[in-house]
């Protein structure tokens, strides 16, 4: 059974800022809820509707939303929500 607030992380196949944002959060021990919206247009309805446009990669956690980023965006957003960078246990370093 899945933790009811597992992050989603929306990507597209074949997208080089998907693999990379899969890879960081992967390097970090993050555990997400893949969805690929090339295969699922449920899954590409969902992220349009929670992020207004339909690039990805697109990071979902209750609240906290960021679309069509590069990990150093994503990084950038987090670090305006301290709460969620602890949830997901992502370190604060700068690369």
């Amino acid at each position: 059974m899945s933790p009811i607030n597992k992050p989603i992380l929306y990507v597209k196949t074949g997208c080089p800022w998907c693999r990379e944002a899969l890879s960081f959060f992967n390097t970090q021990g993050v555990d997400l809820d893949i969805r690929d919206v090339s295969d699922n247009s449920k899954d590409m309805d969902a992220m349009v509707s929670i992020s207004g446009q339909t690039k990805a990669p697109t990071f979902e956690y209750e609240d906290f939303i960021v679309a069509d980023f590069s990990v150093d965006e994503f990084l950038a957003e987090l670090n305006e929500f301290p709460e969620v960078r602890h949830y997901l246990g992502i370190c604060d370093s700068e690369n």
